[in-house]
């Protein structure tokens, strides 16, 4: 093990991975820079004097325990997380210490769930995959609606986003993801993820989201990450996603450019609401957060989860999505100076068009 403050990021150099470094100094803690290209490695450390960088490749286990070697943790910031979740968990798992992720992939993060719950727990290490917007975020406030209820019909969570700018990350872990699905889409309805076959394109409604957005058209069936981490500690049958109609049209463009930074943090002009509606019986809850671009409020999900962890103030250990391992009210307290949330009164879950 290594001292509380030295946190490793595998892939540091890479857009979201900036972030993560940038919070983690910011929070007092001492990343340690770890990738596959020791020229951008390089080229990182240089602009954060002091730091120590070193070279990894998930095709060799021997050079992540090496860089592993003296970290208190470990975030996984570089994907495709089909090809690095897997190796980086299992040198986490070699080396004794805690492995956050990032990874928006739904069969990556069913790998991880599938593939390391058992030896995760056995080993008493907390192993937190999708902890970022995707997946994460959306957990964490479906969570915060279902309050004291123990199960739910069902629930909503509508990104409404102002624009989706893709990173390269994004575009080759999309495709890795359409290729391991055959091009088939998924959803997770009557208890299960089920693949389905693409016969029309994706369902449109008009959601009401809270103002200033107001009402926009968005894609129904637009499954993201929220449909592996609510499922996997809470009693909810039909987990659904959405996504701002305009958003998925930037996503889907080749002429998409990539996130142009605005301030000197590096974020991007991109704002977000996250509408989450659950509902049990003919009661309804309903959870939104506001904040501004989606890989920047990756970093902080990410170093408040780290901290949480290292400082002890976990639920369980093993495989857990942050739902089941954080105190979610106080976890999205601490997260106040990034992202506002509120409950609202609730209004209807639009119908499929």
């Amino acid at each position: 093990m290594g001292t509380d403050k030295t946190v490793a990021v595998f892939g540091a150099y890479g857009h979201t991975g900036r972030f993560v470094v940038a919070e983690l100094a910011a929070r007092g803690f001492v990343p340690l820079l770890v990738g596959r290209d020791a020229g951008k490695l390089q080229e990182l450390a240089a602009s954060h004097p002091g730091l120590a960088h070193r070279v990894a490749s998930v095709d060799d286990p021997a050079s992540l325990d090496r860089a592993l070697r003296g970290a208190a943790a470990v975030v996984n910031a570089a994907g495709p997380f089909a090809s690095t979740a897997g190796p980086v968990i299992e040198a986490a798992l070699r080396s004794g210490i805690p492995y956050v992720d990032v990874a928006a992939e739904i069969e990556a993060n069913l790998d991880t769930f599938t593939h390391f719950a058992g030896r995760a727990k056995a080993a008493g290490v907390a192993v937190v995959p999708a902890m970022a917007f995707f997946g994460g975020l959306g957990d964490l406030l479906v969570t915060t609606a279902m309050g004291d209820w123990t199960a739910a019909d069902e629930a909503h969570v509508a990104y409404g986003l102002s624009s989706w700018h893709p990173t390269a990350g994004t575009v080759v872990s999309g495709t890795v993801s359409r290729d391991r699905r055959d091009g088939r889409r998924v959803r997770y309805t009557g208890g299960r993820i089920e693949y389905y076959a693409a016969e029309r394109d994706l369902p449109t409604l008009d959601w009401d989201f809270p103002a200033p957005l107001g009402t926009r058209p968005v894609l129904g069936e637009f499954t993201m990450a929220d449909v592996v981490t609510v499922p996997s500690h809470l009693d909810i049958p039909e987990v659904r996603t959405y996504m701002t109609a305009a958003a998925a049209r930037d996503l889907a463009s080749p002429d998409s450019p990539a996130p142009a930074a605005v301030d000197g943090s590096g974020r991007s002009a991109q704002t977000f609401v996250v509408d989450v509606v659950v509902r049990s019986g003919d009661t309804r809850r309903r959870v939104v957060a506001t904040g501004r671009d989606i890989y920047a409020i990756s970093a902080p999900l990410a170093v408040e989860a780290v901290r949480r962890i290292l400082a002890g103030q976990v639920r369980t250990t093993g495989v857990a999505s942050a739902g089941e391992i954080f105190d979610v009210s106080d976890f999205l307290r601490a997260l106040s100076a990034h992202l506002s949330v509120e409950a609202h009164r609730e209004s209807r879950v639009p119908q499929l068009a």
